[in-house]
């Protein structure tokens, strides 16, 4: 039986006799020391790996159960070109069935050749001429730490860490930026004021600075690098009737460093967003299609990684961002936030304030996928994110149109939202009754959109509401003036429609009692 043993230092054929192989209890005993290992296998072949690139491209092929191209030219050259008939022990039976089908090797992988194997491995270093123990050490400590490399399939291009330290940085650098521009325009307002006026983006008013110098200078100086000629002209014009004051040339000196600090950290925030683009295509292509970089980034810096974020629902990535106000809203009883980050997306920005709610659910169910496809799935393209975008567009189109259409639903849905079946119906011809119309401003046609089952129940019940108010204002007694009392009682007792209730009075009593006095008189008589 020919034996296949896999060394970090290469390839190893080994010969051993079929009568050592039939007793497995004593097959450890063989394996004790070098000399009776030498008579139980011997070496017949051995290839050495060139590098530790042939080594991991080898490993990881056994690893992943995968016949290697070095495997399969070692095996050829020493088998199927010598034409052996023997069978061959391999460790992986995955292995041996795809040698088997591709070279036509018979091969066996049993309880017996996991005790060869475990002998072999014992002394292996005796049993291989000019292979050292130390230095197979060495060959197993640099395999095994390339192979774990592999296993987490680290990459340059995949390390979703860059990105949120790029976005972090980015969001620090956009608060100096705004903080150094404005007191820029303060410091220099003394001297120009009008200035802030006339020009308001912040890395233009710095450029003016370093170039113009001191107001008086603005007439001089062509700016027409920076500025277009309408905002050009408007400010020499300004700086002809300006109102500031005047400054030293060492006040002019600090603000042009300052100046200088803005430039240089605007072209550097331009210079990182285009590397948080390329890391965001690279990693996440198809969260960026969804929500854009920015967006993405801060969601993957917020949940900690693109993994973490791939764990959550759609209804935690929906509110990612908000929750210090999900928090309050559940302690104080109230409504819970509809978005968090992704309020910032170009689609829930489109939309209009009515619906962003709905089609930030919707959106972050879309995201959500297309976050679980970066993470686990192995393509480089934006596969689903393409059409996950078309389908909120077109639900979002849908909103705002006004029209109503029935997305989903059983049978009961269908006959609640159909039309009452007629004649033509019943032949199968188009039913027009049953369409949905739009809105008179919204679509085309005019019309109005047919009233959903909660409409319905509110307007029955404030039917139901309307009758019993009516009924109470009937049976109810009309109010009177203080001073017709007394009459609107005698004409309560006197009308034969009055209500029993209304007839009872402190006077009618006293009559009764009169009444029945009279009676008791006359009986006694």
């Amino acid at each position: 039986m020919l034996v296949l043993f896999e060394t970090p230092a290469g390839f190893s054929l080994f010969r051993v006799a079929d009568d050592k192989l039939e007793d497995v209890s004593k097959l450890d005993k063989q394996f004790t020391t070098p000399e009776k290992a030498r008579e139980t296998a011997t070496l017949q072949a051995f290839a050495r790996f060139r590098d530790t690139a042939e080594a991991l491209a080898a490993t990881t092929a056994l690893v992943e159960s995968k016949l290697g191209k070095s495997l399969k030219k070692f095996l050829k050259a020493n088998i199927v070109k010598k034409g052996l008939k023997e069978q061959l022990a391999v460790m992986d039976a995955k292995v041996g069935n795809i040698i088997k089908e591709k070279l036509g090797v018979q091969c066996v992988s049993d309880n017996r050749v996991m005790h060869l194997m475990r002998g072999i491995r014992s002394q292996l270093s005796s049993l291989i001429d000019g292979l050292e123990e130390r230095q197979l050490r060495a060959m197993m400590l640099g395999l095994g730490h390339s192979l774990s490399r592999y296993k987490l399939k680290f990459s340059a291009d995949k390390v979703d860490t860059m990105i949120v330290q790029a976005i972090g940085l980015l969001d620090e650098l956009d608060k100096e930026i705004n903080t150094y521009a404005m007191r820029v325009k303060e410091w220099y307002g003394w001297h120009f004021p009008e200035m802030a006026k006339v020009i308001n983006d912040n890395l233009q008013y710095a450029q003016v600075i370093m170039k113009m110098g001191m107001r008086h200078n603005a007439g001089t100086t062509d700016l027409s690098a920076i500025l277009p000629d309408d905002v050009e002209s408007t400010l020499k014009e300004t700086a002809i009737i300006s109102m500031g004051t005047d400054i030293t040339e060492v006040d002019l000196v600090n603000i042009n460093m300052l100046c200088d600090q803005v430039i240089t950290l605007s072209e550097y925030r331009v210079k990182l967003f285009e590397y948080l683009q390329q890391r965001m295509n690279a990693i996440a292509p198809n969260l960026t299609v969804m929500v854009g970089e920015l967006v993405g980034a801060r969601l993957i810096a917020r949940a900690g990684s693109l993994l973490n974020l791939a764990k959550q629902p759609a209804s935690t990535v929906q509110i990612l961002g908000a929750e210090k106000a999900l928090f309050r809203a559940l302690k104080t009883k109230h409504e819970t936030p509809k978005y968090g980050l992704l309020y910032h997306a170009s689609l829930v920005g489109q939309a209009a304030p009515k619906n962003k709610g709905k089609i930030s659910r919707i959106l972050a169910a879309k995201t959500a996928l297309a976050v679980r496809v970066d993470a686990l799935g192995e393509s480089s393209e934006p596969t689903i994110a393409i059409e996950g975008r078309a389908k909120v567009e077109a639900r979002m189109r849908q909103l705002q149109g006004g029209a109503r259409v029935v997305m989903s639903g059983g049978a009961v849905a269908r006959q609640r939202n159909a039309a009452p079946s007629t004649p033509a119906d019943v032949s199968g011809t188009y039913n027009t009754s049953a369409d949905v119309v739009m809105d008179a401003g919204a679509g085309e046609g005019g019309g109005q959109a047919p009233k959903s089952a909660k409409k319905e129940k509110k307007a029955k019940k404030e039917k139901k509401a309307k009758k019993k108010r009516s009924r109470e204002d009937d049976t109810a007694v009309p109010e009177t003036p203080a001073g017709s009392e007394k009459k609107s009682k005698k004409r309560r007792m006197e009308s034969p429609e009055a209500p029993a209730t209304a007839a009872k009075t402190p006077k009618t009593d006293k009559k009764k009692k009169k009444d029945k006095k009279k009676k008791k008189k006359k009986s006694a008589e």
